[in-house]
């Protein structure tokens, strides 16, 4: 399993915007090896909130054939040059090979 992570810190009140984005259907969900994307929003009372975007992957190649696919670049390139919406404030990003994973009952 291969895990691309994605931090989205964003002004107060403006959460809903990210996650609709990465929660709407798109192309990524055909892609082989894709299997699934969890949006989770942390619990802030004000300020600064954050959005985690995990993507999940069979494995690092499968990541890696997104990464370089026709559908992938096409995007990005109709994003090149326009600003980022302004309630985000920062986005980083990882990328994670999962070594172990414990499920209940076992």
């Amino acid at each position: 399993m291969f895990i691309q992570l994605r931090k989205i810190v964003v002004t107060e009140g403006n959460t809903d915007p990210v996650v609709k984005r990465f929660s709407e259907a798109g192309i990524i969900e055909k892609q082989e090896g894709f299997v699934d994307v969890t949006v989770m929003v942390k619990k802030v009372r004000r300020g600064e909130q954050e959005v985690i975007v995990l993507v999940r992957w069979e494995s690092e190649q499968h990541w890696k054939q997104w990464e370089k696919s026709e559908a992938h670049i096409a995007n990005h390139k109709a994003n090149l040059g326009k600003p980022k919406p302004e309630y985000i404030i920062n986005s980083e990003g990882g990328l994670y090979e999962v070594k172990a994973v414990k499920k209940a009952g076992q």
